[in-house]
This record gives C-alpha cells, structure tokens and sequence, in this order.
C-alpha cells in the first residue's frame, strides 16, 4: 500500500525502521528479525541506504522485497542522491518498479569519504522532484525538528522543508528528538508555513549511552535535562540504561499520541526487542 494512502486511513501510522546487515550471511538473520518485527503489526517498515552499490547487489532492495514477500507489511525504501547520476537513479528505479516497490523515502545522504560525491542531485529536493516525474513512486522525505545540522537557523530550514514539499514529497519522517515540546513547536511551525503533509515523529531509545551521544552530535538533537539524569544514572549500568531508555521512549510515544500526531516512527536498530517493549506499551492507544 502507499504510504499516503495509509495516512487517510487511520492516526497514528506506526512504523518500524532497519538497515541491511553489512554482510550477506547477516540477511538471515534479518528474515528472524523481520518476522518478528511483522508480528507486531507495524503500518510500514523502512529500510536505510547506504552509499555505493549498483541495484543489483544493493542489500537495501533485497532487504525490502523480503519484508513485502514474507511478513506482507508495506516497504518503504530509502534512496539517497549525493553518490548516484540520473542514469544510476533511473536503474534503481526501474528495479523497484519490477519489484512493485513503490514507497520511497527520498534523501540527500551524508557525505562518504569513501564515495565519490555526484552533482546530478545535490539536495533532497532535487531528487524527490525528479522521481515525482516518473508518476509512479509516493515519495517521503526527512524533516529535522530542532534543525538541520547544515542550515543558517530554522528560517532557513523551513524554507529548505517547504521547497521539498513542493517538490513531491507525500510525507516526511522527522529525525530523532528527545524533547516533545520541540516537536511539537516545530509541527507548528510547519503548519504555519502552509504545509499540510503529514509528519511522523522519529523516536529512538537511549539504549546505548556511546550510540546515542553519537546520533546526538550528528542530528543536533537537544538532551533534555529529564533524559539527562536518566543516562547519566545508567551509563555503567547496560540492563538498566536499556531498560530505562526503552520507558522514556515509551512515554514519549504516549505524550505524542495524546497530542494527536499522524505517525510514530521506531528506530528499532534492528533489535526486535526495542520494538516489541515499544509496541507492548501503547498497544491499548493506537
């Protein structure tokens, strides 16, 4: 199903997130993880993108058929543009077409050493616009809520987010956020702008106090002084923090819901138990 499509049929759309396995003998691993993961009834599964690769030995595809195949939950499949041409976007396309993979979250893509960029695409919005023309993909796209790491200030973001709009995009997926309050100053903001796309709120739990200070100095996302103690009580407690990051998450998740937004997006870092507490604990909400 698009993902449009599923937004006009019920609040919250609950949705999971996962990456393919680095290597080929992890992707079975990835089939006991996802029918898991389908157990728990999420609206759509996302699956991230990595830099390098033609179509046919990208782990990204692959990873997406088997959601689609085995569990029967809709795909949505990241696409990044800084390392690809037009003529490699057209091949990815055409691949997923065969595929019937028509959920697409369109992405710029961080910067790889390792990869020579390309200019066909140089920002998101240029390659949400140039799927659009191919009337066929729906086409979600990133928003940040307490800012891009790049942009002058959040004028300039929100400009940034409304030109990717405009471009085609059907929905965005906001970046992880720990304060609430910020997300919902930011969907306000949004709102103001004009722009009526639905917008799903990333959540990720502090479950690993190194991963998530790594996340946080990429996406700039503010540490609540709340979420503070609770990492700072944990950090050489592995059980505790874990625990204790999965129930922040959850309250999160709640506060959101009782606020009425379109969508909940679970990083689960492809651990099946994240989502499942997750799910466990809203289950009589959504």
């Amino acid at each position: 199903m698009r993902i449009d499509e599923l937004f006009k049929k019920k609040k919250p759309v609950v949705s999971f997130e996962v990456f393919p396995p680095k290597k080929a003998e992890g992707m079975k691993k990835m089939e006991e993880t996802l029918d898991i993961l389908s157990e728990l009834g999420p609206d759509f599964i996302s699956v991230t993108f990595g830099a390098g690769g033609s179509s046919n030995n990208n782990r990204t595809i692959e990873l997406a058929k088997m959601i689609k195949e085995r569990s029967g939950v809709s795909p949505v499949v990241h696409l990044t543009s800084l390392h690809y041409d037009r003529e490699e976007i057209d091949e990815f396309a055409e691949v997923l077409k065969e595929n019937g993979l028509e959920n697409v979250l369109a992405l710029r893509g961080d910067q790889n050493p390792n990869v020579r960029t390309k200019t066909d695409f140089k920002y998101a919005s240029d390659l949400t616009a140039y799927l659009k023309e191919k009337n066929y993909f729906c086409i979600g796209g990133g928003c940040y809520p307490e800012v891009h790491p790049e942009a002058q200030g959040p004028e300039e973001d929100l400009l940034n987010l409304k030109k990717k709009v405009e471009s085609g995009c059907d929905f965005l997926v906001s970046q992880l956020f720990f304060d609430n309050d910020n997300f919902m100053a930011f969907k306000e903001q949004v709102r103001a702008e004009g722009i009526t796309t639905p917008i799903t709120a990333g959540i990720m739990p502090a479950t690993n106090k190194a991963g998530v200070e790594r996340m946080v100095s990429l996406c700039g996302a503010q540490f609540p002084e709340r979420f503070q103690r609770i990492v700072n009580k944990y950090e050489n407690n592995k059980e505790g923090l874990f625990e204790a990051g999965i129930y922040y998450a959850i309250s999160q998740v709640i506060d959101l819901i009782a606020r009425d937004v379109e969508g909940i997006h679970i990083y689960t870092l492809n651990n099946p138990v994240i989502a499942r507490k997750i799910t466990e604990g809203i289950k009589y909400l959504i």
